[in-house]
């Protein structure tokens, strides 16, 4: 059976099918972060930007600061994925593996964080620690993903892509692309949602750590060999 075109671009070779994955890690990680750190994202900023605004209005249950250093540390995540682009921007796959590469060890730490404390019960100052260093590993993919350029394949948000899903329906391979990552999105936050309920959050770092080191590996594999979607 023939691979969806937007699978098989030869723009961008292998590139949308590891994008996919990533956005599957976007929702992972706003699963976990929601679910085992309280009312915070690590990969949706806007949804931060509006907690902020509900913390400043006093609302109960909205804490100001562990959604300000979400949002700093994805800033943060996103200068050091221009500076990797700077670098290693003129082959993709090797930006791709070396953004990864990083993002698998922030994530990592993230881990060891919850495998040692059960982190809505390990205070504020966990909480804070791990929603940071969790969203600048979600900066530095969005920057990277920005740079590797796939059409509607951002890896962290999916508002642009359901207004093109709507206002262009009648294109039918960009209809199935933006209704994957769609897809993709919510498939990483229910798989995410059901490890952290049933397992712990733990169990979700995990799930997301085989996906990313998966990801990375692919794409040291592919720069191994020069090819004309690399750039």
């Amino acid at each position: 059976m023939a691979r969806p075109s937007f699978l098989a671009d030869p723009r961008h070779g292998p590139l949308p099918a590891l994008m996919l994955a990533l956005t599957f890690v976007s929702g992972m990680v706003d699963a976990i972060s929601l679910l085992a750190l309280g009312r915070v994202f690590v990969a949706n900023m806007t949804g931060n930007v509006v907690f902020i605004g509900f913390a400043l209005a006093g609302v109960e249950g909205f804490d100001l600061l562990p959604s300000l250093i979400a949002v700093a540390g994805f800033v943060v995540g996103a200068v050091g994925g221009g500076s990797l682009v700077q670098r290693f921007g003129s082959s993709r796959p090797l930006l791709l593996r070396n953004a990864l590469g990083i993002q698998f060890t922030l994530l990592a730490g993230c881990f060891v964080v919850s495998l040692l404390i059960h982190l809505r019960q390990g205070g504020p100052v966990a909480i804070t620690v791990v929603a940071g260093v969790a969203a600048a590993a979600m900066g530095l993919q969005t920057a990277t993903a920005r740079r590797i350029g796939v059409p509607d394949m951002t890896t962290s948000v999916v508002t642009m892509t359901l207004t093109g899903f709507a206002a262009e329906h009648r294109r039918a391979d960009a209809a199935l692309r933006r209704g994957a990552v769609v897809l993709a999105m919510l498939l990483g936050a229910l798989c995410g949602a059901l490890l952290v309920v049933k397992i712990g959050s733990h169990a979700g770092f995990i799930a997301v750590l085989v996906v990313v080191g998966g990801v990375a590996i692919t794409a040291a594999l592919l720069a191994r060999h020069e090819q004309p979607w690399h750039a």
